[in-house]
């Protein structure tokens, strides 16, 4: 299946703020409660130990992420870790509810965040969950390239995969909200208004779950990504992780500087 580079609705500059945040929440919901990225935790927690890192700066965090649920899982082996959340559109409300409810320090930067070129200042090992695909590979390359001249970590996951059983699964994915909508914090009229009375939120859903499909890079893209970066001083991971069957699987791309470049490996 052919990667395509099509828009998601959400995430253009014409979209309605107060529909697009009524969404990333729905997404932030997903994500920790059904723990998705719940099973990379040890996967990542290597990562940022052998990095040395302690501190996150999570991009495109939508309505905070998986942070709640990974976050919890990671504090078990990596003492003092803290998330400093961002995104180009910040759902600030949404970073401020997903700050109060968790276990571990959680912060946010209000101002908008390109993932290309992140401001100076904001350091940290640098994580995307379920965005790198938004990015066609001229700027995939930029987000990468940045991360590199900043000399910092990054941890891309995604857990939609560019193939039919994938693209399949996201007619039930869009329905979801019909269940969940109105325990969705922080609470809005509005997310109840557009699930069930006008359905655009699953529609929205269902149309960008799709697009995220077709556009998720497969890890040996990812691999060609760095390789044509030239960053010798890094390390480089890259694959599908998955757990067990019951598990969706997740693809990932980790790199972080490393002490000599006969370490790194892709």
């Amino acid at each position: 299946m052919r990667r395509i580079q099509f828009i998601e609705l959400h995430e253009q500059s014409w979209f309605p703020k107060f529909l697009r945040d009524d969404i990333t929440d729905t997404l932030q919901f997903a994500l920790s409660n059904t723990a998705a990225y719940g099973s990379i935790a040890p996967l990542f927690q290597r990562a940022l130990c052998a990095a040395k890192r302690h501190s996150i700066v999570d991009l495109c965090s939508g309505g905070g992420g998986p942070w709640l649920d990974l976050g919890r899982r990671l504090e078990s082996g990596v003492a003092g870790i803290d998330v400093l959340m961002t995104d180009k559109f910040p759902n600030v409300t949404g970073f401020e509810t997903a700050q109060a409810r968790s276990e571990f320090p959680m912060n946010f930067y209000a101002q908008s965040v390109d993932a290309r070129e992140v401001p100076r200042g904001l350091d940290g090992f640098r994580t995307m969950f379920s965005a790198f695909h938004h990015f066609p590979p001229a700027d995939a390359r930029a987000v990468i390239q940045n991360t590199v001249d900043a000399n910092q970590g990054i941890g891309i996951f995604e857990i939609t995969r560019r193939t039919a059983p994938a693209v399949a699964s996201m007619i039930l994915w869009s329905l979801s909200p019909l269940f969940f909508a109105p325990f969705v914090r922080p609470f809005r009229w509005s997310r109840l208004f557009f699930t069930y009375l006008v359905p655009l939120i699953p529609f929205v859903l269902l149309f960008d779950g799709i697009v995220s499909c077709l556009r998720t890079y497969r890890p040996s893209e990812l691999s060609d990504l760095v390789h044509e970066l030239g960053a010798t001083h890094y390390e480089w991971q890259t694959g599908v992780f998955r757990e067990s069957v019951l598990q969706a699987p997740i693809t990932y791309l980790i790199g972080f500087p490393c002490a000599s470049a006969a370490d790194e490996r892709i």
